[in-house]
């Protein structure tokens, strides 16, 4: 089935990622021009979270709010387990990577699920996308607000929320995410209805965010001293942390008697991290730090989540089909919370 299949997710999107950090080694913003790039990423920032609030549909989150034990596990997974694993990770990398990294690794689990991609892993394994959808949603409204006064809280650099920072959280993510809110009813369907116009948008903010991050760790210097010892540490730290939430989410779906469906939406859901809300949050919860090496772990471990919950998803729909039609082919989106 059409439902069933899926490429290799080494997508264009993620070439045109390391083009831009390539791009940003080589000719990094100096001088005025790095003027003119930050005001330029306050202004890309602010757009991309009035993109997110306009896009996403609060319906979903209410209509999917009936499953309370799954919401429940999947809320726990990405607020509670990964920060704890977080914690654990900070202590324990604190004397063997650099500082930057090691808040890196902290602050990536702290970050909300994806929306896109939980959803649409969900549909391929055949789970419960209406519920994978209200979750997603769900997970990233509450980011906006949750995340950085958990960075602020758990990570090495966060020595709490500044009044510069703090303002800069509530001009550049949340009053233009709540602005997005209110305008949702007069723009959504014609955002529904240009998708590659917003698609442009969000990633080429991001783009713009990395560009920016990576050319003042190369500008500085410091990205210099990250090696390939380094790098596999990153690799092997993230791919550790998902396979723990992984096992974890899939043992405790199974002893509290959840359906296959709901199992797969928990796991999807509570698996994930959103690079696209991680990296403007970065920029902004970490200015004066090496955002270039603080976002890295970030960016490794959202190409392992995505290459990890492929296999997972190609298992799971492979399984003998239950009774009654699976939410994936009841014509339901897999992008929907965009709708």
């Amino acid at each position: 089935m059409p439902a069933r299949r899926l490429r290799l997710p080494l997508d264009p999107y993620l070439l045109c990622l390391i083009a831009t950090v390539a791009l940003a080694f080589v000719l990094p913003a100096r001088g005025r021009a790095t003027l003119v790039l930050d005001k330029t990423v306050y202004g890309a920032v602010a757009a991309l979270f009035f993109l997110y609030g306009a896009k996403l549909s609060p319906s979903a989150i209410w209509e999917g709010l009936i499953h309370w034990r799954l919401q429940a596990l999947v809320s726990a997974s990405t607020f509670v387990l990964f920060p704890a694993l977080g914690v654990a990770v900070g202590v324990l990398a604190k004397s063997r990577l650099p500082d930057d990294v090691v808040t890196g690794l902290v602050f990536l689990t702290l970050l909300p699920s994806t929306v896109q991609s939980s959803i649409a892993f969900t549909s391929i394994a055949r789970g419960n996308v209406p519920a994978a959808l209200c979750s997603a949603s769900l997970s990233n409204m509450a980011g906006v607000f949750i995340t950085p006064i958990l960075a602020a809280l758990i990570t090495p650099a966060g020595k709490g929320l500044s009044l510069s920072s703090l303002s800069d959280i509530c001009l550049q993510i949340v009053l233009p995410f709540i602005a997005g809110q209110v305008c949702r009813p007069f723009i959504g369907a014609w955002l529904s209805r240009h998708l590659r116009i917003t698609a442009a948008v969000d990633r080429g903010s991001i783009l713009l965010i990395v560009y920016s991050a990576f050319g003042a760790g190369v500008a500085s210097g410091l990205l210099k001293s990250v090696s390939g010892v380094t790098l596999l540490a990153i690799l092997g730290v993230d791919l550790a942390m998902l396979a723990i939430v992984i096992v974890s989410t899939t043992w405790i779906s199974r002893q509290l008697g959840m359906s296959t469906a709901d199992e797969i939406a928990i796991v999807f859901c509570g698996s994930k991290k959103s690079m696209a809300s991680g990296i403007p949050m970065a920029n902004i919860l970490f200015a004066g730090h090496a955002v270039g090496l603080i976002v890295l772990p970030l960016m490794i471990f959202h190409q392992a989540q995505l290459f990890v919950c492929a296999t997972l998803a190609r298992r799971y729909a492979a399984r003998p089909k239950e009774d009654g039609a699976p939410a994936a082919e009841r014509g339901l989106n897999p992008v929907g919370a965009f709708r």
